[in-house]
């Protein structure tokens, strides 16, 4: 089981990786997902990500607190508008349009209601 939970981490951090470069792709959610992973499968993945200078803060804030760094929250409102002027630019239709404003003010709420670091 130890090798499936490795396997799931480094998934999760390639992913993350990824995110870094792509705007769309979150990178931060992939890699607290790899921390709960590595947790389970490798003591040596698990420091190395927790004690990573770039990514390491921000998942031993929000283990502990449960908190975002205000920055990252303004960066993802910043996307989240970006994204959905895209999507009114692009022309979608209405519908679309109504349930993506839903979805992005969840998130926008739950962002920001986090503790900021």
């Amino acid at each position: 089981m130890r090798f499936v939970w490795l396997s799931l981490g480094l998934l999760s951090v390639g992913l993350g990786l990824v995110g870094v470069v792509l705007p769309l792709l979150p990178t931060v959610p992939f890699l607290l997902l790899a921390a709960f992973f590595f947790a389970r499968s490798s003591e040596r993945m698990h420091t190395w990500l927790l004690t990573h200078p770039r990514f390491g803060p921000a998942i031993i804030h929000w283990q502990e607190r449960g908190a975002i760094r205000t920055g990252a929250k303004k960066l993802a409102t910043v996307s989240i508008a970006l994204v959905f002027a895209l999507s009114v630019f692009l022309g979608l239709r209405p519908e679309i349009l109504i349930i993506q404003a839903i979805v992005l003010c969840c998130v926008l709420i739950f962002l920001w209601t986090r503790p900021n670091c």
